[in-house]
């Protein structure tokens, strides 16, 4: 029963003491920043910014971060347009093509994550002795035309000497699509991210044969971009995002594989003390949680 009680108090004066830390100092940080950052694509390849979110890096930096996942860079542009999305994280492309149409509001890039491709083909069959050969008078899913993975596989073409017309690049659908019609029985070969091309493997309707990103070498592939008025209004927000992506790359680059994968859970199993002085809202509400939790327990001691 003492041990009932003592872990009780023990819980309840830690969360006293958190709450406590939120002094003066606290209270002379900027609010918290409610920032909709809409993605391309939800892939492995962007582990430094999901280690970013995990780790409350962005809470650290007072930024409250929403994360959406447009499924292709189109779409992505379209909700910071519409205003829907405060950050892009896209092909460089996209926002060339916005410029070109003549916006008074152009989108600039200001940050880029990765600059390689992170896509791979696949084909119906385990291949071992794959060449790119192989893909001539082939139907390929390629993606939507104009995006990052279509322009990259046709520049990979390039590279080893065969002419783009020589194979069917089938541009009509999605690449967030792809994977599934490749399932039903679409294509010779498909252009896929992580996680879809693994899943290919694990169901037996594909087999990775090729990696486009070690093909082409170093490329713009992805990066964070805002209307250029955005950057004028929160530009410290900028900024504040941008460190705390950082921070994010940087345990990627200090830490195992197996680290990053439980980042959200061995690394930090809570929001930051800060976190909760720059929300009190929250800490509130997690104040409520532990109380409901123990109160039962501590009521039937006895």
């Amino acid at each position: 029963m003492k041990g009932k009680w003592l872990t009780g108090a023990l819980v309840l004066a830690m969360a006293a003491v958190t709450l406590a830390g939120c002094g003066a100092k606290d209270e002379t940080k900027e609010k918290v920043e409610q920032v909709t950052l809409n993605e391309v694509a939800h892939s492995i390849f962007y582990a430094p910014q999901y280690v970013a979110i995990e780790e409350w890096y962005f809470a650290d930096e007072g930024i409250d971060l929403t994360l959406i996942t447009g499924f292709g860079a189109d779409k992505v542009l379209t909700a910071m347009i519409s205003g829907e999305a405060d950050i892009g994280f896209m092909g460089a492309e996209a926002t060339v093509y916005a410029y070109l149409e003549g916006t008074a509001d152009p989108v600039v890039n200001f940050a880029q994550l990765t600059q390689r491709a992170g896509n791979f083909v696949v084909g119906r069959e385990k291949d071992n002795s794959f060449t790119w050969e192989k893909l001539k008078n082939k139907e390929v899913l390629g993606g939507r035309k104009g995006g990052m993975p279509e322009m990259v596989f046709e520049y990979v073409l390039a590279q080893k000497g065969i002419d783009k017309k020589d194979v069917n690049i089938n541009q009509s659908i999605d690449f967030g699509s792809t994977a599934a019609a490749f399932s039903g029985g679409q294509g010779d070969y498909t252009i896929e991210f992580e996680p879809s091309a693994t899943l290919l493997e694990q169901k037996g309707d594909g087999y990775v044969v090729a990696s486009v990103g070690t093909e082409s070498g170093y490329v713009p592939y992805t990066s964070y971009s805002v209307k250029q008025s955005y950057l004028k209004t929160h530009g410290a927000t900028v900024e504040k995002f941008t460190k705390a992506l950082q921070k994010g790359m940087d345990f990627v680059q200090t830490h195992t594989p197996e680290e990053i994968a439980e980042t959200g859970g061995r690394v930090r199993m809570g929001p930051s003390a800060g976190f909760f002085c720059r929300n009190p809202k929250v800490y509130l509400v997690f104040f409520i949680l532990i109380l409901l939790v123990l109160l039962p327990v501590l009521l039937t001691v006895g």
